[in-house]
């Protein structure tokens, strides 16, 4: 298993990082708030996880070894492959998970694209005893499943600016999407970050 790759960024997409460690370049895969504390040039450790598949290797990329922890707990989950799990990261904090499962606040997972009430109310059941108890400082301030796209603004222009679009263009660019984070948040949802970056990129690549 690759627990960690430590290297200097050599390229960043919408999903994906490149890390040069040791002149190979490693592809890793990453949620936007991941690939929002990178940038090209600067170095960067990321926390690992080798998903084997017979006709594939993927490694999964994460900013620390608790958010890694739980992408492997969540894959224990009937149903939960690779990618639901990156995506329930991408959605809300590993504290913010485990206090949704711990509490039962099923809307906080159905917050996640792919989860049904049904799936929601599955998960909760088969994950209630693997994630544990909250184990951050502060999960008392932040309420029950609160997403770590409660500043979705910040992560999608922090996204597009490490991806090298300039500020002006990523202002644009978030302002382009902002009904379609509005939509989500009126409904009670979380707003869907990684969609509402492809979105920002169809954008930006139309106005070129």
């Amino acid at each position: 298993m690759i627990a960690f790759v430590s290297g200097p960024v050599a390229a960043l997409a919408p999903t994906t990082a490149v890390i040069e460690v040791g002149g190979i370049g490693m592809a890793v895969q990453c949620t936007p708030n991941t690939l929002a504390g990178l940038r090209v040039g600067k170095e960067a450790r990321l926390a690992t996880s080798l998903v084997v598949r017979e006709d594939s290797l993927t490694l999964y990329g994460f900013a620390d070894d608790d958010e890694r922890q739980v992408f492997e707990l969540l894959q224990t989950a009937s149903g939960v492959g690779p990618r639901l799990a990156q995506a329930m990261l991408a959605t809300h904090s590993p504290d913010a998970l485990r206090l949704a499962v711990s509490t039962g606040d099923e809307k906080a997972l159905t917050a996640v694209s792919g989860i049904g009430k049904k799936g929601a109310q599955k998960l909760l059941l088969e994950l209630k005893d693997r994630l544990g108890e909250p184990v951050g400082a502060h999960i008392g301030q932040q309420g029950i499943g609160t997403p770590v796209t409660s500043g979705w603004r910040d992560q999608l222009q922090a996204a597009l600016i490490g991806l090298g679009y300039a500020s002006r263009e990523a202002d644009e660019a978030v302002n382009a999407v902002a009904p379609q984070a509005e939509a989500a948040a009126a409904e009670g949802a979380a707003p869907p970050v990684p969609q509402l970056l492809r979105a920002a990129l169809q954008t930006l690549n139309r106005a070129r």
